[in-house]
């Protein structure tokens, strides 16, 4: 089973068919999340992760990815701030299986990327660059905290993956909040905040704003409810319901979960929804098992938030 909070229309169907392919031939979790992600890395059709995405305020990209292995005992590896290179969960992996650290960030996560085959490449497309200019150029323009509207599917592409043995997988990519201040590192690259797997019981992931993720350790809380006993929607609600409690039953941003559970089930929610013909929907998530692909609601806490609010929302 692959499980997705990517549902951008231009990748998700190809984000998941790949997944699919890797456990389909008898491939690993960790194979199949991290062949899946790669998908969104790669592709200018996702502005919100890896190559053609949206600059820092400085007018490059620092990239942060992180992936989790159940079939390594539960180990981890991750990158923040990460420049030039397209598949920073491929780095990821690397600093898992070759290091005894957790999280490389900066220049040093350059330069271990570089000593172990990848190559810099430019990141940053020509209409990602024209965009970061037109905002740079406007005396009056907003910060990343401002920034509250992104492209349908927009955010970090999380993939959690189960494959024929059991073992469970995930991976997470990146390019933060667009514009975001030099050397910002979100969740994705915080193992237990963007992203948390447990072999035995399941593993669940964040997208939208990360820090709201690491301060409540989300995925972590997400996985030790269903130990407790939730079913992976509920508790994807759970921990929903949880930031909106510590943020004063308004926060002024979003935040999505997905979550994958040992015996197959899967759910999603999200801080705030959509509204469609006067119904609060959830903001979707992907799965694709032996039924193939689909696309599939979820649910939300909250509505969208209001025009008034995004308009009063302070400038950094």
């Amino acid at each position: 089973m692959i499980v997705t909070s990517k549902t951008n229309h231009l990748v998700r169907e190809e984000i998941t068919r790949r997944g699919w392919k890797v456990l389909e031939s008898g491939g690993s979790a960790l194979d199949a999340a991290i062949e899946a992600t790669n998908v969104s890395e790669l592709s200018p059709l996702d502005t919100t992760v890896g190559y053609g995405g949206l600059p820092n305020e400085e007018g490059f990209l620092q990239l942060d990815a992180s992936v989790m292995s159940g079939h390594h005992n539960n180990d981890a590896g991750a990158v923040g701030a990460l420049r030039y290179i397209k598949t920073p969960c491929s780095v990821a992996r690397l600093v898992m299986e070759k290091t005894d650290h957790l999280l490389l960030v900066g220049d040093g996560a350059l330069k271990f990327a570089e000593a172990n085959g990848f190559k810099r490449q430019e990141l940053l497309t020509d209409s990602a660059r024209n965009e970061w200019e037109e905002w740079k150029s406007n005396p009056q323009r907003p910060g990343y905290i401002k920034q509250t509207d992104k492209p349908e599917g927009g955010g970090t592409i999380n993939v959690l993956a189960m494959d024929s043995n059991g073992d469970i997988a995930g991976a997470n990519s990146t390019v933060g909040h667009r514009y975001k201040l030099l050397s910002r590192v979100g969740d994705s690259a915080v193992i237990g905040a963007g992203l948390y797997v447990d072999n035995d019981i399941g593993a669940a992931a964040a997208t939208g704003h990360g820090e709201a993720a690491i301060r409540m350790c989300a995925s972590f809380l997400l996985v030790e409810k269903m130990r407790e006993g939730m079913s992976c929607q509920a508790a994807c609600e759970y921990v929903c319901r949880r930031i909106v409690t510590a943020f004063q039953h308004n926060p002024l941003f979003n935040l999505k979960m997905v979550a994958l559970s040992k015996n197959g089930e899967f759910g999603s929610c999200s801080v705030r929804g959509q509204m469609v013909d006067g119904q609060l929907m959830g903001l979707g998530f992907c799965v694709h098992d032996e039924h193939g692909h689909r696309l599939i609601d979820g649910t939300a806490i909250l509505p969208p938030l209001p025009d008034k609010d995004i308009v009063n929302l302070p400038l950094r």
